[in-house]
Parts: C-alpha cells; structure tokens; sequence
C-alpha cells in the first residue's frame, strides 16, 4: 500500500505559525548516556547526564553523571549523530562542570556525611581525560563558574542539609560558602584559595547558608542563589560582598495546589510563595534571572529578573507554568509540590539576540525566551527534553543548544538518561504537535488515548485512567499547525465527574454523542465495559461485559471502539484466558439487538515484553488496528498499523471456536517517531481515519509521570 505523509512537524503553539525563513530552535538527535560505558560494563545501572557544558570550540560536551562518579564525554563534530568518547571516574561524586579551552573543572563531592563534608575541585583534558590537578574545596561543592576571561574559577560550597534530619530544615551546620580560586595557564591554582563568608545574610538560618548556584558576569562580579535561604548574594572577585537582598514571594493565582487527584483543575492560590530560587545566569552585568524551582518552603513555578541592587525589574508568575500546561506536559502529582519546578537555566546570544532557556524539571521541557528587554521577556517556544532536564549549554557559535536530563528509569524498564541537541536555524518550530493555546479556558490536557474523526472536521479523543477523576472528551482542530484542543467536555454521571472509568477508546454514536470504551480492572473495582455519552458528556447507558466474555478476563481489556451501523467493536489489549497465544480478541456489540460475538485477531510475538493492540477504527473495506510493544527507546521494535478486511469481520458466538482475521501491514510508525530525532516512545494509543482518508496518529504520555511528557500528533494520507 502507499502513503503519502502530509505532516511530522508542526509550528510553535505560543505565537502564529512560522514562516519559513523564522529562526527556531529545533531538537536534531539524542545521546544515551549508557552509551558511554565500556565494552564489558554493567549497562543495567543507572547513569544520569546531569550537569553539561562544551569545549571552547563547541565540538565536545562533558557531563557530570552522579551515580556512576564519573564525567562523561561525547563528541558532536556531528551534532546530528553524538558519538561517545567514553567516561573518567572521579573518585567522588562530581556535581558540577565547567570548562576553559579544553579544561573541564569538576566540582567533586568527597562528603563522608552531612556533618562532615568535604569535596575538590578536579582539573581535566576533556579530550584525553588525562587529570591536571585538583583543589581541596574545604566542603562540599554545588556550582561551579567561570570568569568571562578566564582568570578565576568560582565554586558554591553548598554543604547541603540531611532532609531526614529535623525534619529537614535549616539551620544543619556546618554552614557552607563561596570558593574562589585563581586560574593560571588554564589551571586553577590552589593556594589563592579564597572562601568567602555568606553567614549573617539572610532572615532565614542566617548562621547556616546553603550556596545552590554561582554564576559570573563580565564585571567578574559573582550572583549566588542561597535556596533553603530564599536569599542572593552578589560578590567580587576577592570574596567581599557587594550586595545581598530577599529572593522574596509571590502570590500564585490559577494553579492546581492539590496532589495525585488525578484531575487538572487551576483555580487554587498560593499566597506569599517563597522563590526559593535554584539556578541564576547574568542576562547582561546589571542583570540577572533566578529560577525559582524551590526546595524546603518554596518554589514559585517561574523565574524573576533582579538587577544586582535588588530591583525586582520582572515577575513571570504562573505565565510560564500555564505555556506548559498548555502543551500537556504538566506533571499533576506535582500539583501539591513545585509544579513544573523551573530548575536549570541558561542564556547565551544567537545572532543578536539574548535568550534565556529555562528548564523545567517536572514537566521535561525547556522554555525559550527573547530577553532583549529584561523587563519584558518574551516566550518564543516550548521544547521538548529529555526527562528531567537538569542542564544545558549553548554553543551560539555552532547555533547549538544541548540539554542534560537526569532521571534514568531502569530500574522501572523505561527509558535511560538522555543527552538532547537542538539546531537554531531556519524553519517552523517542530514541537509542540498539539496545543490547548488559543483555547477560551485554560485547558489542561494529558495521557491522551482513544480518538475518532468526527463529520464535522474535528478529532475527538479522551484521556485515560491517569486522570480518574476527570475523565474528558477533547476537540482537536487538526486543520491547524500545531493541532489544537478547542474544548474539553467532562464525562459525568447524575452530574458529577463519573468515576470508575479507565477511558482507552472513542467513537461516534451518530447523532451528535459517543461511545466509549473502558479497560476494566478488577482489583481496583474498574470495570470492563461500554458506555454511551450524549453530547453533553452525560453517561445515558452502561453496557457491561456478558458472563461468557469475563470467563476469561483479565486487567487487560478494551483499548479502542468503533461503530459499523448498529454494531459497536472492541478491540481487547491481550491475550485473555480463553485466547490462544498472540491471539486476542476483537469483540463486537450490537447496540440495537444486545447481541455479542468476537472473531480472533493474530499479533506479533514478542521478543521483549509484550505486543498488544491500542485502537481500532472502520474505515472504508477495512479495519485498521494499532499493534504496539510495550519497549521503549531502542528496545522497541513493533509499532505499526495494520488492516483487517471487513469481510474477515464476521462474529462467531462467544464461548465457542472463533475465526481468525487476515492482517495487512499499512505503516510501520517508528520512522515517524523518530522523525521528532528524541527517543521512540512506548505508547501510541490513538488513531483516527477521515472520510477522505487522512490518518491521525497521537501517543499518550502517561500524564508526565515517569514519562518526558512529549505527545506526538501527526498525520498522512491513505492512498
């Protein structure tokens, strides 16, 4: 069969779609940080890409990976296909990397404990890997900086604080400080050791201040965040200090304040929320942003611009956090936390314009701003990451930007930590593929799976258990670049947000209402079934599964539904009892009648994991289904459509001997995942098919937990 793609990218949803000669910055390939283990090595342990930065002439990235204790190193004369150059222990923990020429200063933890802290400050040729020398730091280093010229080096001795001590609060001494250290012939040199006292400063725990991040302007004046502090120091060289004020508070308006309800509503407050800022980057020598991520009190959702007299000259407020929910990447079990957690930051120049990239932790995605005007940042986009991006480091000189992102889920069978390289050139913006932006309300919108075409030009989809107690219908407006969410009905039952329902499948009831398919699971009381919704997302008929159906269930039920007429049909996750190897079922319905049957339906075997099905959708003389792994990353292997003719499509009663289905391969979809030059991710979920043949194709990102959050909504065109 042929196809005809007709769309894998999208333009950016904060502003009208880009003309072709806009400048964005687009993610053009991913490194896994496995991949810089030796030949032999223990793959299966957790490795994370934490802090990142680059050789001066931009062709060599150097990373701090905390669980493994070492620093790792790829090369990017390619920036489009990283290669690796391997790791270098450390002897320690290194928190912090930055380089000069091609000498990377580590700041490396060396803490026997908390009360006992202690750490250096490692020089290397990020080339070789070949140690040039190293400088007791007398604690326990966060952030390391560098002087715009290169003459010093400057380290914030954190000496962090024991969180199940005290309830994990400050004071916790010892106190921590500044380190400065004189930089010669490319190497710091040990005895100008200057450490520089930030006790007395702050209202909160005065005596015990936690310096978090340090960095530099062209003054060789020195901005310091003190985050349990909620405090800024800004230093000179000598260590003397020049000023120092209160990070502050903001009143958070419109934000979801409650944890795990598994719903996305913004209409709670934060009165006087501490910053509790994170990382800092000099915009230019009198100004500098914070991101405000939080940690013992705090966390405001967004980032502020201080001038270095303690001027607030910007507040972003929930402006930031809102631009993230509207791309489906908040993380709602964060609701009662930090939100989004803006943590890491970067700004660096790009054919003349200054941009600030701010990283949020929770949500996996980097925000960039226009900072021309400190006082007016301006988003321009929002990019997709890795998970948790912790770092970054722009080479304008390259027009590169690359990110670090810690969380490596292997222990869980996810993906691994990832190293992600975006280009600034000419073009559209590729993400996000779909956006609530422009809606009328604040939609908050995730886990999208079940979708169907309307006759009025519309997608609808639903999300699926991760947000029980929201379950909701979304019009998608796919005519636009990126798609749009217009409107979010909520399903209910006698009013209120019907509960119960673990929502995998949608379709059409033909006058104006829907049919949707729930994946049943016992032990949690959900059960397997079908329901009817008006067009006002009222529940008006429940139709449960018949005892010959649940002699064999299991948790694995319906994954889509699809109307014929009368007749409604089910496609079954996996094998239930009854069914035999790689075989599942695709059970039908007659809603006039009450009558079922099911016919089999032959699946891949797997070679990891397991294979199951995700939709299915009638369209025209076939069925088409989606069969998918459950692997991620490079371990996938099967995501793929298929076609059944309709004339296989005749049901045999349930309980006896069921006829098997002939399947046709239509697209095999892990060319299409991996056009977005991230990781393939494990689940695609929704499939629509136009009267005219166009195909739309949407992931479920698991409602941004243990997931990057990236929802990929695309579309071509059957011949």
């Amino acid at each position: 069969m042929k196809l005809r793609t007709l769309c894998l990218t999208s333009a950016l949803a904060i502003t009208a779609s880009a003309a072709a000669a806009d400048m964005t910055f687009n993610r053009i390939s991913s490194f896994a940080t496995p991949l810089n283990m030796a030949d032999g090595e223990d793959r299966d342990r957790a490795t994370s890409a934490e802090i990142i930065y680059a050789t001066e002439d931009g062709m060599t990235l150097v990373y701090t990976d905390s669980p493994l204790g070492v620093i790792g190193r790829i090369d990017i004369t390619d920036p489009a296909a990283p290669k690796p150059l391997g790791n270098v222990d450390m002897g320690g923990e290194p928190t912090s990397v930055a380089i000069l020429g091609t000498t990377a200063f580590v700041g490396v933890n060396t803490s026997e404990s908390y009360t006992a802290p202690s750490g250096k400050l490692v020089m290397l040729d990020a080339l070789s890997g070949e140690v040039a020398g190293e400088c007791d730091l007398g604690g326990q280093p966060d952030s390391v900086a560098l002087a715009r010229d290169g003459s010093f080096v400057t380290v914030a001795i954190e000496n962090e604080r024991d969180e199940d001590l005290g309830d994990g609060r400050v004071p916790q001494m010892p106190a921590g400080h500044v380190a400065i250290l004189d930089v010669a012939d490319g190497v710091a040199q040990c005895d100008t050791l200057i450490k520089a006292d930030v006790t007395g400063l702050a209202d909160i725990a005065p005596e015990d201040p936690e310096p978090e991040f340090v960095d530099v302007n062209d003054l060789g004046e020195i901005v310091l965040t003190l985050q349990e502090n909620n405090h800024i120091v800004v230093l000179n060289k000598q260590g003397e200090v020049l000023n120092h004020f209160s990070a502050g508070s903001v009143n958070l308006e419109l934000i979801d304040a409650t944890d795990e309800r598994g719903a996305l509503n913004f209409t709670e407050s934060q009165p006087d929320r501490l910053r509790e800022p994170d990382s800092v980057q000099w915009i230019d020598d009198t100004h500098f942003a914070i991101a405000n991520e939080g940690d013992m009190d705090g966390g405001s959702r967004g980032f502020t611009v201080f001038a270095k007299d303690g001027t607030e000259v910007y507040e972003s407020g929930t402006s930031f956090e809102h631009a993230v929910i509207r791309t489906g990447h908040y993380p709602d079990k964060r609701s009662d936390a930090k939100g989004v957690e803006p943590e890491g930051m970067e700004i660096a120049t790009f054919d003349g314009t200054p941009f600030m990239f701010l990283l949020a932790e929770r949500a996996s995605v980097v925000g960039v701003y226009d900072m021309t005007d400190p006082a007016a940042p301006v988003l321009k986009q929002i990019l997709p990451s890795g998970i948790a991006p912790e770092g970054a480091v722009a080479i304008p000189s390259r027009n590169l930007l690359v990110t670090a992102n810690e969380a490596d889920l292997i222990e869980d069978g996810g993906v691994r930590s990832h190293v992600m390289i975006y280009d600034y050139a000419e073009g559209p913006a590729q993400y996000p593929t779909l956006t609530s932006e422009g809606a009328d309300e604040l939609i908050g919108w995730g886990a999208i799976s079940g979708m169907v075409a309307g006759d009025d030009g519309m997608v609808y989809a639903i999300n699926d258990s991760f947000f029980g107690y929201q379950p909701t219908i979304f019009t998608i407006d796919p005519s636009a670049t990126p798609a749009r969410i217009t409107k979010a009905l909520r399903i209910t039952r006698a009013g209120m947000p019907a509960q119960k329902l673990d929502l995998e499948g949608i379709t059409t009831d033909g006058d104006g209402g829907f049919w949707v398919a729930s994946e049943g699971r016992t032990d949690r009381v959900i059960p397997h079934a079908i329901y009817h919704v008006n067009a006002k997302g009222e529940i008006k008929d429940e139709i449960g599964l018949p005892a010959e159906l649940l002699a064999g269930e299991t948790r694995f039920g319906f994954e889509g539904v699809t109307r014929v007429g009368d007749t409604l049909w089910m496609v079954v996750q996996r094998e239930w009892g009854d069914d035999p190897a790689d075989h599942v079922k695709l059970v039908s319905y007659n809603t006039d009648s009450g009558e079922w049957g099911a016919v089999l339906y032959p699946k891949a075997k797997p070679g990891t994991g397991w294979v199951g099905m995700s939709e299915i959708v009638a369209h025209g003389d076939f069925f088409y289904v989606i069969e998918r792994d459950n692997q991620i990353g490079e371990a996938a292997v099967t995501k793929k459509i298929y076609r059944i003719p309709a004339a296989d499509m005749v049901p045999a009663d349930l309980g006896g001997e069921l006829p098997v289905v002939t399947k046709e391969e239509v697209r095999d979809l892990l060319p299409d995942l991996l056009s977005w030059n991230g990781y393939a991710v494990d689940k695609i979920e929704g499939l629509a098919i136009t009267r005219d043949g166009t195909v739309y194709v949407s992931t479920d990102n698991d409602g941004v937990d243990d997931s990057s959050g990236e929802t990929f909504f695309w579309s071509f065109k059957l011949d």
